[in-house]
């Protein structure tokens, strides 16, 4: 069975960037959303190992997305990658004031950064039967 990720970002091109980067031949399955709310149903629907989420997204913004997730999950995995981590600096800590956990990283990422962050968070794309990941 393999890891699942979800990308949840507006921007069609880095949807595509992640998914080329950790898709089949890494071992994930990889499913994306187009905005807070799609990714939110996606995450209720299909429970992601590993979030990659963007924060400067038209309606709901990544952080909104994050509290509802957390809220929801508090052990949930999120990666936030964005160009605009300071225009959210001061929600950023708010949420960490909260208790909430995430990872934070700037754009761009390169396929190679992107695959090393989930490799480092999830171990192998592919999990045994048991449970744990494989070698």
């Amino acid at each position: 069975m393999a890891h699942r990720i979800l990308i949840i970002d507006d921007e069609e091109s880095i949807r595509d960037a992640f998914s080329l980067a950790l898709g089949e031949e890494q071992g994930y399955e990889i499913f994306a959303a187009a905005s807070g709310a799609e990714g939110l149903a996606l995450v209720r629907e299909r429970r992601p190992d590993l979030i990659f989420l963007d924060l400067h997204m038209p309606g709901m913004s990544g952080v909104d997305v994050m509290r509802s997730v957390l809220a929801d999950d508090p052990s949930a995995l999120i990666y936030i990658v964005t160009a605009f981590h300071q225009e959210f600096m001061q929600e950023l800590r708010a949420v960490r004031d909260e208790g909430l956990t995430f990872e934070l990283a700037r754009k761009p990422l390169g396929a190679e950064q992107i695959r090393i962050i989930a490799r480092g968070i999830l171990g192998g794309g592919v999990v045994d039967p048991t449970g744990k990941a494989a070698p």
